[in-house]
This record gives structure tokens, sequence and C-alpha cells, in this order.
């Protein structure tokens, strides 16, 4: 077998073996072709012309197999990197590069990889195959590809602060796919926003990129996110902002190499000659700046008060006697609770039935009803509804997990083989384009679910196939919202959408429909529109609540998840929160747990979560019980306690900062710059914010801090925990005792806010 995809599989950080590098190959730059190949195969030849010349025959070297990303970001499973990792070999050819001996190889053989040295000419056209010598040689079909070149474009971008003679296009002679500009930075200007970003606050003198990724943990070291946008706020000087109005890739040189210009540079598809890209621009204030551009690309939506009390969940809430000992544990410790995730709950093929229920298959992949259904007494879940309606009883809602992707590992059986097969036959799937021209349904490249279909959630016809599925659950069992993960599954330019979009312009806006059609669907059935996403991109604003995704319990990764907030909060993100005290390997110690318990009782969704275990002992969960037990720690619970009491006080203020934020635009969770934008010193304590108009919050973010600095801007403040009053401008240090982080109100709201913090009645 042999094998050469030009496009490869997508992942936007790392190079397929068997694609071609760069896909658009450039001018005077050197293009990698490759092939991955059985490990029967002995060598690899391409067959290649240009410009319709006869064809040289030029030898592949093999070089060391890599693919969908596994040497760069690890997967998400690493039993699905494990499936991946099965015998193979890789080889390669380089053009247009005379010391093409540079590639990377096992092999002796790879200093000749062939092709070598002719430079590549502008307009050049190429056509190309590969045969296979070894048991059973084959050859593959024929490929082609035009070589571009960068030339000037002054009317190419279209918006009032783009640099005259900055543009560029990159042009084949047939068509035109990318454009370079430049945006004036002045000094003193911060750069800020780009959707929910991990590693800071400002972001002058650095680069990055808009493409939606699941990055598995370390968000903040890799700079990767589950939600870009192609939108910042230039703070400093007059105050100003801007959106590339694109939805396909978009990078970002801040300040980087030229000091005075924000570079940018975009995918484009297009043969057009001018006007290939708009820059919409707005002038103001931060706030000013963000209800400009929520009022063009979607405003938020008001949730209700009750999203913003505790949401507890875990991985190994997996039965009905589970989710109710650890409701139960809520009640006994004094603990209050507004809403449980349960993440565990389906047969984990359909993601629409309970786990053990019983029920006949609809072989035409349509909806079932509760009356369907079966509930054993001995299985996982003997009366789910039973169980929602006394969780409701107890003033707590009910949220399922989902994934928008039909597994197709193992292999399907059951509702799930008739599904596929449904939606096969109705046309529902978001499908792949082939080298010649045909579609298929595209098969999920990425480690989670691999090969797995995915319903087009952008086309509302596919949308209600998807979404129906589901309305039982919402109807006739109460559920109140959905988890909605997973979005980021759409990879590579090939995929084709219902409406005819290809996958570099509809794949970041995937994860935005499919909020939406969970959305939709609960509103149809008279429910609030909670859907809880980790991806989201332009338009997700419009569209839930999110979390910052799987995160280790670490201080750094503390840290990341507080920038992630931040960013996402000035980019119009109005719910959201992370997994406080982390998700993922080893539990917190009780100062960490405690540390971000208490920051986090201070943005919009406070929320723990843990991954599944095994079962095994000790425990993972991040229960503040099981915190305490795992440290021996007796100061977790009832510093918990407290803080979990607080929130419960601060909802009223929350839901009345909220509307004022779905109407003016002024973040809940704001940045300092959004109020003093003036102020340099806010730059200097980037992990503080405002929550909504008159909490100032800065959170303990390292281990053994005993007391801790704020940075207090213009106005009168008061410590919300001691009463005592301070002027701003200035820095004021406090001790910081475990269930306590620096916490300041506004003075003209004090007498408002006190019975939140001593305990009184709620506002």
């Amino acid at each position: 077998m042999i094998r050469h995809r030009p496009f490869g599989s997508g992942h936007p950080y790392s190079v397929d073996t068997e694609q071609r590098s760069p896909i658009d190959p450039v001018a005077g730059e050197p293009v990698v072709l490759g092939v991955r190949s059985s490990a029967d195969v002995t060598g690899v030849t391409c067959e290649i012309s240009r410009n319709g010349e006869p064809a040289q025959f030029l030898p592949l070297a093999p070089v060391v197999r890599q693919s969908r990303g596994q040497t760069v970001d690890g997967g998400h499973l690493a039993s699905a990197q494990a499936r991946l990792a099965r015998a193979s070999r890789g080889w390669q050819m380089i053009l247009g590069d005379d010391s093409a001996a540079n590639a990377e190889s096992d092999s002796p053989g790879a200093d000749d990889p062939g092709g070598g040295g002719t430079p590549l000419v502008a307009g050049d056209s190429y056509r190309y195959r590969f045969t296979s010598t070894g048991r059973q040689p084959q050859a593959t079909r024929w490929f082609e590809f035009r070589v571009a070149a960068w030339r000037d474009a002054d009317d190419a971008v279209v918006g009032e602060r783009v640099i005259n003679g900055s543009v560029s296009v990159l042009d084949d002679g047939a068509r035109i796919s990318r454009v370079r500009f430049a945006l004036p930075l002045k000094p003193g200007e911060h750069l800020t926003g780009f959707g929910e970003r991990y590693d800071a606050l400002d972001h002058r003198g650095s680069s990055l990129d808009s493409v939606v990724f699941e990055q598995y943990k370390s968000q903040g070291a890799e700079r990767k996110t589950y939600l870009p946008m192609p939108f910042a706020h230039v703070v400093g000087g007059e105050g100003w902002g801007f959106h590339v109005r694109t939805s396909r890739r978009v990078w970002f040189d801040l300040g980087q190499s030229t000091d005075d210009r924000i570079w940018v540079e975009a995918e484009v598809n297009t043969v057009r000659d001018s006007s290939v890209l708009e820059v919409s621009t707005y002038l103001g204030s931060p706030t000013e700046v963000l209800d400009a551009f929520l009022t063009e690309v979607g405003r938020p939506k008001e949730l209700p008060d009750w999203v913003f009390r505790l949401w507890a969940s875990a991985n190994e809430w997996n039965t009905q006697a589970e989710v109710m000992k650890q409701i139960d544990l809520h009640r006994k410790h004094d603990i209050p609770v507004g809403s449980v995730v349960i993440e565990a709950w389906s047969d984990e093929s359909t993601f629409t039935a309970w786990r053990d229920s019983q029920y006949e298959i609809t072989a035409d992949g349509a909806p079932h009803a509760l009356g369907d259904f079966r509930f054993p007494v001995e299985g996982a879940w003997p009366d789910p509804k039973g169980m929602i309606d006394e969780l409701h009883r107890r003033d707590i809602r009910t949220h399922l997990w989902q994934i928008p992707l039909l597994k197709m590992r193992p292999h399907p059986n059951g509702q799930l083989k008739a599904d596929v097969e449904a939606a096969i036959r109705e046309r529902v799937l978001v499908n792949e384009v082939a080298a010649d021209g045909t579609e298929r349904p595209y098969r999920n490249r990425g480690w989670w679910f691999p090969l797995g279909l995915m319903p087009d959630l952008t086309d509302e016809r596919a949308a209600a196939w998807w979404t129906e599925k589901r309305r039982y659950l919402i109807e006739e069992m109460g559920v109140d919202g959905f988890k909605t993960d997973g979005g980021e599954h759409a990879w590579g330019r090939d995929l084709r959408y219902l409406n005819g979009t290809h996958g570099d312009e509809g794949n970041a806006l995937f994860p935005v429909h499919y909020a939406k059609a969970y959305g939709d669907l609960l509103e149809s059935a008279g429910k609030a529109p909670v859907t809880f996403s980790r991806a989201g991109f332009v338009g997700s604003q419009a569209h839930g609540a999110f979390w910052a995704g799987d995160e280790n319990s670490t201080w750094d990764a503390f840290r990341w998840s507080l920038f992630a907030g931040l960013s996402a909060s000035s980019s119009g993100i109005v719910y959201w929160g992370w997994d406080f005290g982390g998700f993922s390997g080893e539990v917190p110690d009780g100062e960490l747990y405690l540390r971000s318990a208490a920051a986090a009782t201070f943005v919009p969704i406070m929320q723990y979560h843990a991954e599944f275990n095994h079962h095994r002992s000790p425990s993972g969960q991040r229960t503040p019980w099981n915190i305490a037990e795992r440290n021996s720690d007796d100061r977790v619970l009832p510093a918990f306690r407290k803080l979990a009491h607080v929130r419960e006080r601060l909802v009223p203020y929350l839901a009345e900062q909220a509307a004022r934020t779905v109407k003016t635009g002024a973040p809940l969770m704001r940045p300092l710059y959004f109020e003093y934008p003036a102020d340099e010193q806010v730059w200097a304590h980037p992990l503080q914010w405002l929550l909504g108009d008159d909490l100032l919050i800065a959170p303990v973010t390292t281990s053994g801090a005993t007391s801790w600095e704020t940075y207090l801007p213009a106005g009168e403040w008061v410590d919300v925990w001691t009463g005592a009053a301070f002027s701003g401008g200035q820095l004021v240090a406090r001790a910081v005792p475990i269930d306590e982080i620096p916490v300041y109100a506004r003075a003209a709201a004090w007498e408002q806010l006190t019975p939140v913090f001593n305990g009184g009645a709620t506002m």
C-alpha cells in the first residue's frame, strides 16, 4: 500500500508523512512530497512533469513516519495513539532545494532524497504520481499543483487602518490563497483579546494564530486554544480594536518582528484580484470596542440565575446510585450545589440512550420517546426520570454530556448502526472531497473517537435530525442542559459542508453551530439554552456557557486558566468557568484546591470536575471531601463551605451584573484595562479583575503565600472581609488565610454587598 494525500489530515500544527508541504507551494521555496506505505514496500518513485514537459522519475528517501501530530501534541488518549502506531513506513522527496539532503530520516539513503535542485518558479504547473516496488507494486493517481508567488495588491484588503503599501497576496495565476497586510502599532499600546488565550493578557511582542484546536492539557505552554477569535483590543493611546472578518485561519505577528506594526496573514480562496478580505475597525474604550464587535457578530443571550450556582461533576459518577450519593454528600457537608453534569450517563454509543436501558431499535433512525425505554432495576440507571425529578425537588439542575460524532470504533451495531445508515441515507453528514473530486462521509482525524462520522450541525435540516433524538430527554425527562463537548473534530480544507462550504472556511464555525443546535432544541422545548462548551469561534458569544477545557491540577494550569477566562471575557464570552483545582493527574493538595476554588467563587461559572480513574483507590475525584481525605487536610471542608455559601449569596449580584453585561458589552469577568485603559499599572497585575461593576478580585496564584499584594486602581475601596477602607492608586498588602483571597468592593456599593460577605441574608 502507498498513499499520498496532498492536504494531509488537516492537523494545523503538524505535517503528516503522506502530505504535500506546503500544500500551496511558493516560488523560491522547497516543497516536500510525502508518501506513507505499508511495511512491505521497498522503494517509492515519483513520476513528475513540469509544464507538460517529459516526466522525470525521481526516487524518494525513507523517513521517520509522522501522522496526525503525535510527535507534537501527544494526542488525547494513549490507547488511540497506540492504535495509530501500526507498522508502516514513510517516504519523501524535496523539490526546489539544492540542499535537499536536509530531510529528516532514519535511513542512510535519505541524504539523496531526489528531485532536488531546480528552484520553483511562479506560475509553473506540476503533475505527479508515485509508484512503489516490493511484494505488490502499486501506483497512485495523478496529482497537480501550481506554484504561487507573493505580489503587491494594495486593494486586496478593505479596512480603515490597513497601512498603505503593506498588502500582498499569494497568487498562483489561477487562485489567491493568502493575503498579508499590516496595521499600525504605536508605543505604549497593548494587544489583548484574540478569543480564549492561556499564556498572557498582553500579547504585544509575540505571535499567535486563530484556529480551533483540541490541545489536551498544557494549553498555556503550547499556546493553542479551543476558542480563538481574530479579534483584538488595542489599548492605550486613543483606544481601538479590530476584527479580521474571516473564519479561515489567520496568523498574527504582534510587533514581534516589527515593533511598530501588527502583521496579519490570512488564508483566502478566491480568483478575485481585489477586496479579498475585510477588516472591521472599532474606536473608543475597550467596552465600546467590544460592544461594537458584538453588534456585528452577535450578542450574548441572558441565561437564568441558576447557572451562577455551584456546578459539580466527575466522570466516575456513572450510576444513579453514585450521583445521588454525591449529591447527598453535598447536603451532608452543607455545600449548596445548583447543577450536576452527568458525563458517563449514556450507552457511549448513541449518546441518546441511558446505559443499560432496553428498547426496540428504530431501523430508520427515528427518535425514541421515553415510553420506548425500559430501565432494569439492576441497571446503572434504574429510574433516571425519578432521579432528575428528585434533583429538581432539591433545586438542582441536570446536564448531560454530548459528543457530535457517530462512533465507528468498534464497528457500530444496534441503534448506532441504524443511525449511521440513516445518516448516510439522509445525507446529513459532513463530507470530505478526494483529490479526484469524489465525496464521501468525513471520518474524524483526531485522536479522540477516531474515524467517527460527523453530523453537519451547520445545516438546519441535519441539526434537527440529530437533536430530535434528544428531545425526549428534555421534554419527558426534564433535562436542563447539555455539556456540548468535543467541537474541535473538523480538520482539513478538503471537508465539504452541506451548503457547499469547504473546510478551510467552515471548520471554525462548526462548534458555534453545535452549541446553537442544542440551544435551539432546549428553547423549542421551553427551556433556557444552557449549553456548556469548550470549543468555539466568533459567534459563540450568543450560545451558552463555556469552560476552559481539560487541564492538570497544577499551579501553572491554575494561572493559565485565569488568563483564559480574562481573554475570553474580553472577547465577549459572558458565562465562563474552568475545572477549578484541575481535572486530570494527581489530585491537588488542599492549598491549590482552596486557592483555585476561592478564585472560582468570583468568576461567572463555578464548577469542579474530575477525569475517569477506573474506580481505583485512592479516588481521584475533586469533591472537597475527597480532597480533604486524600491530603489529610481538615482545612478543606470548612474553607470550601464558607466559599460555597458566599457564592450562593453572590448569585443575585451576578445575575444583575450579567444582565448589564448583555446590554452594554462590559464583561462580567472584567480585565482591569476595561475600566482603567490609561493606567499602566493594571498591566503589571494581569490576573486581577473586576467581577461586574463593583467587586475587585485578586486571586492567590502561588504556593505558600501568607500575604498578598493587590493593586487598587483609582476610586475608593473596601476590603470585603474586614470592612477596612482604602483609596485607590496604590498597592495594598493583606494577610491571606486559606479561606480568603483579596476581594475589594467599591465603597459606593459596599452597603448593598455587605450581606454577601458577612453571612447575612441574600440581596
